[in-house]
């Protein structure tokens, strides 16, 4: 990874090996012996619930950005812990990415509520999950982004396809 980039994840060379590997597995959910990445996703469901539903638009895209550079700094001091490029068992990446697939649909009176809650959530839900394991229209190759960044950068795009199908599908198919 090139220095710059390393450099700007400084902050994480003070938080002990210990609290950097279970942030990044999210405690025991990173590992679970199956789909961890999917029990990473449905935690990101209740971050979102949690932090993100009633939030402003440019709260939204502030929190998103903070939790996202927040947890590539994260994901790359894991990764370079645990000697492994982007293992199943970190599922940092899928928590902070999951909120994206909701930008715009929630809060009182949004399309979550209005399509009554739980039939969208599902939605985006399996539709994250479609786009993070298919990874489809190149999100595979930002796999390849240097250390934390390649592995988030790749969630985040799901998050973004996922966001932007359910929009479409908002749009003219309801």
């Amino acid at each position: 990874m090139s220095g710059g980039l390393r450099q700007s994840f400084f902050w994480t060379n003070v938080i002990p090996g210990e609290w950097v590997i279970t942030l990044a597995t999210l405690g025991p959910i990173g590992r679970a012996r199956r789909a961890p990445g999917t029990w990473g996703s449905v935690a990101g469901l209740v971050l979102y619930a949690v932090l993100f539903y009633h939030v402003s638009f440019l709260g939204f895209i502030l929190l998103a950005g903070l939790l996202s550079y927040g947890a590539m700094g994260i994901c790359d001091a894991a990764e370079r812990r645990l000697q492994m490029r982007d293992p199943g068992m970190i599922v940092l990446d899928e928590f902070v990415a999951v909120p994206l697939v909701f930008f715009g649909l929630g809060g009182m009176g949004g399309a979550i509520e209005q399509y009554h809650g739980w039939p969208l959530i599902l939605a985006g839900f399996a539709l994250f999950r479609f786009f993070d394991v298919l990874k489809p229209f190149g999100i595979a190759r930002l796999q390849n982004l240097p250390g934390g960044i390649g592995c988030v950068a790749d969630d985040l795009a799901a998050g973004a396809a996922s966001c932007v199908c359910l929009h479409l599908a908002l749009r003219y198919l309801m």
